[in-house]
């Protein structure tokens, strides 16, 4: 296992910034996600660690190993940083088994035969292919490549595993079981994870904290709980499941929407405030609620229904229990009442 320092982190290229002063320590055995929309930095810091770019400033340690540091002038190339990577693109070798594509990183290190052979066949196990040694990459599903890539990265018995969006060739319900399989594998292998995804769902199952990015600089660094209930700003909470963002004035304790009603919720806010509330902490009524708007469509889920509620000029959206579905009926003039509403502002709550 690994600890993994970031210290003061900047990447430019050019006049363009893509790493705004990234600081975090990832704890040993610890699996941590960087998440964010396309172009936010997350893959370039990921490179950073990896040792695939330089950073322009700032020091990177892996375990008490200084690996990159722009004033020490110091910088290990990837292949000397003790670390495992799967990349989106699994980077399987099509001419090569899967045991052999597995093998490479030993045959590399000249690890000798017998026991190349026994730590293939040991990983192949653990990652569900003990069966496929022989196979090609062409015999194989997009799940199964990805294993492959999976168990390369891990035969070498790596301190640090970094994956790059590795499940976003995936179908939804193979991303879905392969995001268990990564997260059991780690926890018996105990090994340091950084992971890259766009994906908050993935984040939200996999990771023991999150770093959420936007535009090269870190928003928040928590626990997903965390992130989902008490998102630091209003840009998480936009990026992180669904929110409506209704806007509104506080002032006194209460918050007056600007489509009409009032919010009655404990806030230091004061002024121009955005009221941010998830579709499942609204509920719909006929007689009273906090703010009133017009039933445009419902759509049925099968657990859940997903309502759309027009509230002056903005769509709210509702989720409810299925058993719901009849209650309302589409054109409807409905209330709504909030059970919990996040508040932000541009002063500080």
């Amino acid at each position: 296992m690994a600890q993994v320092r970031i210290e003061h982190i900047w990447k430019r290229f050019g006049a363009v910034t893509a790493v705004h002063d990234f600081d975090v320590t990832v704890k040993d055995g610890e699996f941590v996600s960087i998440l964010g929309p396309s172009g936010c930095g997350k893959t370039t810091m990921l490179r950073m660690i990896a040792g695939f770019e330089k950073a322009s400033e700032g020091e990177i340690y892996i375990g008490e190993r200084l690996v990159s540091s722009s004033r020490e002038k110091t910088f290990v190339p990837p292949e000397k940083r003790d670390i495992g990577m799967v990349f989106q693109s699994y980077a399987v070798w099509p001419h090569m088994t899967v045991a052999e594509n597995v093998a490479y990183p030993l045959k590399i290190k000249k690890v000798p035969q017998p026991e190349r052979r026994e730590r293939v066949q040991k990983v192949l196990e653990m990652v569900h292919l003990g069966d496929y040694a022989e196979r090609y990459p062409h015999q194989l599903s997009g799940g199964q490549q990805q294993r492959v890539a999976l168990g390369r990265a891990l035969v070498a018995e790596p301190g640090l595993l970094l994956l790059d969006e590795p499940l976003s060739n995936l179908d939804a319900k193979l991303r879905e079981s392969m995001r268990f399989e990564i997260k059991a594998l780690q926890k018996k292998l105990g090994v340091t994870v950084i992971y890259v995804t766009h994906d908050q769902a993935e984040a939200m199952a996999m990771s023991d904290r999150i770093v959420v990015m936007h535009q090269g600089v870190i928003q928040q660094v928590a626990e997903p709980m965390d992130i989902y209930e008490r998102p630091a700003n209003q840009t998480v909470a936009d990026f992180i499941g669904l929110v409506n963002l209704l806007p509104g004035e506080a002032a006194d304790g209460v918050v007056r929407l600007a489509a009409g009603g009032e919010v009655k919720q404990e806030t230091s806010c004061r002024g121009p405030v955005q009221v941010a509330v998830r579709p499942e902490n609204i509920s719909l009524s006929r007689s009273s609620g906090c703010v009133q708007g017009v039933l445009t469509h419902r759509v049925y889920l099968g657990d859940a229904v997903d309502y759309r509620v027009q509230v002056g000029d903005k769509e709210v959206r509702v989720i409810a229990r299925s058993d719901e579905y009849g209650d309302f009926s589409d054109g409807e003039t409905v209330y709504l009442n909030f059970s919990k509403a996040m508040f932000f502002s541009q002063e500080r709550c």
